[in-house]
């Protein structure tokens, strides 16, 4: 064993038994689908200037959204019912009295001059707290701030009690660009919450601030007061240091006050998440069961194991050992994605499970790659070491897995950090499940096989490894020798006349936009008989209704949520029901907007649009421009079949359906990065040999790459399709399709669009393999030895 391969088996190991204890000791936080959670509805209210009308209510849903995500309550649902009540279900919360108390606060932050003490207190001097340092100066005569007997000024008490006169609103939270909460050790404030302010605001806060340093030290008037919905949480004294007009020039400031760690955060992303709109008073709050019911969670489960097995069967009928070898690297992966899925505190639902066993399916896709390269090198060198082969196969597969893996992780960050609600959530999983994948196959997978190359007995027995001997696939496909490319232009009037189909179907037939998106209507009711929740969805779905979702709520109440309804259905649900229930009575009955909002929708679009804008710039420079946009045609093309597709077949497209087409838009950069990454290669090294024929050959050779790597997500897809319930129907389906055309479109469609603009397209062929901007020209880099060559020849 080498040091390097003892060095990756040792971190494999102490990886993996982190994983295992975070595993065994962490809880996870299941969603509300799997678990439940508490509903809180919120009234919106009127103010003296502004309406609680629709447009209000949906703008101050959209704060309390990212009030939510910062409380760090991911997969929350939040949707507007009526005009002016909004409905908010927090899945898994420790303290729902904490959060409903943080989510129902109207956040209205300002700052203020304080103009001497209230009239109402007796005179009573209580040295104030300081504020930030600044430069040495004198104390100048401060200017007549007194606003005279008759002046409206607002009088709040500070920190100990004391009634302060405030002036008018100098700086309101909207001026803020940041705020953070940090312990401060060394000035000995502890918890405190510093701000950053915008430009503008800056300038405002050092003239606030250069006004109160012209009083003298102790004075009332030289404090400024932070006040939080009429609520005085700091009045700091200007430090002495700080001279008459000067002001504090960093344009930020900390705000102490004995804050809690727990205050000191809540206060920061109140600050950080805006001020409502309008206020909002708690209504209602009660605990909700989960939307689905064990039977299909069982259901799923089932499935998910059923198809992850038939993915080990197969990639190990397929790669003998070193295949078997691969499946142990897989399941490592899912123990390391998962234990860092529990660490982060990520919200698990039921689809959110159910991509994360189609990750572990994908996630062989770099162990394909680096077999198929060794099963290449023991084929065109057979008298070869088989350690040296596969340590080849390593390097040779390095680039294309490095370059679909950076293409995702881009796309990953700028979902979390651009899209809100579920797209974030969506974006750590996929940033996890890459990172995880590359450690499984690059460290995990790669110390397994290479201590197994070691052993003599496999080395020798070339059909007991899996990658001594040419699959047959490829063995076939170089006998045939199809000529795939002689007029690459008919496949791309294939894919345009799918794409046709597809548009039609969304014009004709049009998309069935689920409630997430279009809202509906939310009906409770109580029955005289108790009626179990798995009864009651079993009778709701035998009446028409199977895509409503039936919850508890409160004691005994059923909770009913479904899409247009109109008063027949609505008895025909209370007729249901009722047979089951005896007398039903409605409690509650409230149309409700989307939880899927414009907002939302607004930011997933752009993060999606600036993610394509990025991957097509890093393609562009690893590859060639005529590469990275055939690969986004080739993207889109298969978001346009699979969002058609659904349209014809009139399924509903729903959140899952989302979370579905961004798995499909991944996997259909990596397949044409893979196919590029070949063509670049072997166009490098044969830089007179004719386009067409250098990517009919690679595509030739990266087919068994692609067919394995597709039937390992195809046997668990199928296994959650067929056996996983209504629940992740359409979710298995939705990646069938997209898995599907995927792999058509890396082949037919990439690769045909980058002839076409290559034929324009006037920049040289790439370097030949070994030659880079850094190498003395007509002078290859030196070619790395085998760690088991010596050197010597005879």
């Amino acid at each position: 064993m080498t040091r390097a391969t003892a060095v990756r088996a040792v971190l494999a190991v102490a990886v993996l038994l982190a994983s295992v204890f975070i595993t065994l000791t962490m809880s996870p936080r299941l969603g509300l689908d799997l678990q439940g959670g508490t509903r809180i509805v919120l009234q919106a209210r009127d103010t003296a200037t502004v309406e609680a009308d629709r447009e209000t209510t949906d703008r101050t849903l959209e704060v309390l959204r990212q009030r939510i995500d910062s409380l760090g309550v991911s997969e929350p649902t939040l949707t507007r019912s009526g005009e002016d009540r909004i409905i908010v279900e927090l899945p898994d919360v420790q303290d729902p009295r904490q959060a409903a108390e943080v989510i129902g606060r109207t956040a209205q932050l300002t700052f203020h001059a304080v103009e001497g003490q209230g009239t109402d207190q007796p005179e009573k001097k209580t040295p104030a707290p300081e504020s930030s340092t600044g430069p040495e100066s004198t104390t100048e005569p401060a200017p007549d701030t007194d606003p005279g007997p008759d002046s409206d000024r607002l009088t709040l008490p500070d920190e100990q009690g004391r009634l302060l006169a405030l002036g008018e609103p100098r700086l309101s939270g909207a001026g803020v660009e940041d705020a953070t909460a940090a312990f401060d050790a060394q000035g000995g404030a502890g918890w405190t919450v510093s701000l950053e302010f915008r430009k503008g605001a800056g300038q405002d806060w050092k003239k606030l601030t250069g006004e109160a340093a012209c009083h003298p030290a102790g004075d009332d008037r030289r404090r400024v007061a932070i006040v939080l919905d009429e609520k005085v949480i700091s009045s700091p004294q200007v430090d002495p240091s700080v001279g008459c007009r000067a002001g504090l020039p960093s344009g930020a400031t900390q705000i102490t006050g004995s804050f809690s760690a727990d205050e000191a955060r809540d206060l920061a992303l109140l600050i950080k998440g805006g001020a409502l709109p309008v206020p909002v008073e708690i209504v209602e709050q009660r605990t909700v069961g989960p939307t689905l019911g064990a039977a299909a969670i069982d259901a799923s489960a089932q499935a998910a194991l059923i198809g992850a097995a038939a993915t080990a069967l197969f990639i190990t009928v397929v790669y003998r050992l070193f295949g078997a070898l691969a499946a142990v690297a897989l399941g490592a992966y899912g123990v390391i994605s998962y234990a860092a899925l529990v660490a982060l505190g990520v919200t698990l639902t039921l689809p959110g499970l159910a991509g994360f066993v189609l990750a572990i399916g994908m996630a062989v896709d770099a162990n394909v790659l680096v077999f198929e390269r060794a099963r290449e090198e023991c084929a065109d060198r057979p008298a070869r070491s088989l350690r040296s082969a596969l340590t080849t196969g390593f390097r040779k597969a390095w680039s294309a897995v490095a370059d679909s893996n950076a293409t995702t992780l881009i796309a990953a960050g700028l979902l979390f950090f651009l899209g809100s609600g579920p797209v974030k959530g969506f974006g750590v999983t996929l940033a996890i499940g890459v990172v995880a994948s590359m450690f499984s196959a690059l460290v995990i997978a790669r110390a397994l096989t290479e201590i197994a190359a070691n052993s003599r007995f496999v080395s020798d027995y070339r059909g007991v490894n899996g990658i001594g001997r040419p699959g047959a696939v490829r063995t076939w496909l170089v006998r045939k020798d199809p000529k795939l490319f002689r007029k690459s232009a008919r496949w791309l009037v294939v894919s345009a006349a799918l794409v046709v189909v597809a548009v039609a179907g969304i014009v004709v037939r049009g998309v069935d936009l689920g409630v997430e998106f279009t809202g509906g209507r939310l009906v409770e009711y109580s029955t005289s008989r108790p009626v179990d929740v798995e009864t009651a969805r079993d009778r709701i779905a035998a009446a028409g209704f199977g895509d409503a979702e039936v919850t508890t709520a409160g004691d005994g109440d059923l909770s009913v949520r479904t899409g247009k309804l109109d008063n027949d259905g609505e008895h025909a649900l209370r007729a249901a029901l009722a047979e089951e229930g005896g007398e039903t009575t409605k409690v509650r009955d409230e149309l409700i907007g989307p939880s899927l909002g414009d907002e939302l929708r607004r930011n997933a679009l752009i993060a999606l649009g600036v993610a394509v804008a990025v991957q097509l710039a890093y393609l562009a420079v690893r590859f060639r421009w005529t590469f990275a946009v055939a690969s986004v045609v080739a993207m889109v093309h298969d978001v346009i079949l699979v969002v058609g597709a659904f349209a014809w077949l009139g399924r509903p497209v729903d959140g899952i359906f989302l979370a579905a087409l961004l798995t499909v838009i991944g996997y259909s950069v990596n397949d044409s990065v893979v196919v590029f990454d070949r063509v670049r290669e072997l166009w490098g090294a044969n830089r007179r040999t004719p386009l067409d024929t250098i990517a009919r050959r690679a595509v030739l050779q990266t087919v068994p790459r692609t067919v394995n790597t597709g039937m390992g997500a195809l046997f668990i897809l199928a296994a959650l399709a067929v056996l996983g319930g209504d629940s992740l129907a359409d979710f298995a389906l939705a990646l069938l399709i997209g898995i599907v055309v995927g792999t058509w479109s890396s082949v037919f469609t990439a690769v045909p669009g980058a002839l076409a603009l290559e034929r324009s397209a006037k920049a040289p062929p790439p370097p030949p393999p070994g030659k880079g901007k850094g190498t003395p020209r007509g002078k290859a880099r030196a070619t790395r030895r085998d760690p088991l060559d010596n050197g010597a020849r005879v």
